[in-house]
């Protein structure tokens, strides 16, 4: 039986451009999430905003530890006595014109556990004409991090680091227990490689994955996939929201013991972990 820490929930949501109405709707979807006895729950990236146009975020940018969307977290954190992890957060730094993504995990008590700046930027061109370009409004984060809270070891990433395996191999080795991949895959990319990405990550490393998605249509044009999910150590899926088809919460309990069990009886993961390969 899994212990209280590890009942865990992926929430789904459909952002937009107005700030007050995504927390709004993201404080409904985190109390639905407690009152199913979770007590890590994960939001997806751009839970707080996305704008009709790329470069609209930068000037949500807050600074490190102050401004509405950090205090939302440590007050909803500190509300139902949980592990919370806000996806992305626009956080101001020293580059010009650019803010950074910032994944960060607040305590049971509120206090901000750490932070992770997204690593790998999702600058593509899609064959159906989309474009994306997030190095023009965002700068990429240094190195992979892991926090230890009361839900366990958590090893952050933040969506596109999803196409990057050598991350979540440095996050196994730093002793990640449950790995997060909060995200805003769009519609196309989504159908095609989502969870199969996700499962993968679990599969290689022998670790569950939180994996919470935008899914549905923004006031921006564009769809996000959604399916956001919960998956175990052994790559099954146990919990999911459906595809593009609005808000929701994946709530599941992870065996905590789980992860180790597989290792010892199948090392290739170990084996990984001990290899000379970099981390990224």
């Amino acid at each position: 039986m899994s212990s209280p820490e590890r009942v865990v929930a992926a929430v789904q949501m459909v952002s937009n451009d107005d700030r007050p109405q995504n927390l709004a709707a993201a404080e409904r979807l985190i109390a639905r999430a407690c009152d199913q006895g979770a007590r890590l729950v994960v939001l997806p990236e751009n839970f707080a905003f996305m704008g009709r146009r790329d470069g609209d975020v930068v000037g949500q940018g807050e600074p490190d530890g102050d401004g509405p969307i950090q205090a939302f977290l440590a007050d909803q954190a500190a509300r139902h006595r949980v592990t919370l992890v806000g996806g992305s957060v626009p956080i101001t730094g020293p580059e010009a014109g650019r803010v950074r993504s910032a994944c960060l995990v607040h305590g049971p008590d509120g206090q901000r556990l750490g932070r992770y700046d997204k690593r790998h930027l999702f600058d593509v061109m899609l064959a159906n004409g989309e474009a994306y370009r997030e190095s023009d409004s965002f700068a990429p984060g240094p190195q992979p991090v892991v926090v230890s809270t009361p839900a366990g070891r958590l090893g952050l990433s933040i969506c596109y680091d999803l196409r990057f395996p050598e991350h979540y191999l440095a996050l196994a080795r730093a002793d990640a227990e449950i790995l997060l991949a909060p995200s805003a895959f769009t519609a196309t990319t989504g159908a095609a490689h989502w969870a199969s990405l996700v499962r993968a990550r679990a599969i290689e490393n022998l670790c569950p994955v939180v994996a919470p998605d935008q899914g549905g249509q923004h006031a921006n044009g564009r769809a996000t996939h959604g399916e956001s999910m919960v998956v175990d150590a052994w790559g099954g899926v146990v919990a999911a929201c459906g595809i593009g088809d609005g808000e929701g919460v994946a709530v599941a309990s992870l065996d905590p013991a789980q992860r180790d069990q597989l290792r010892r009886r199948i090392p290739a993961a170990t084996a990984r972990m001990q290899s000379g390969n970099p981390d990224g």
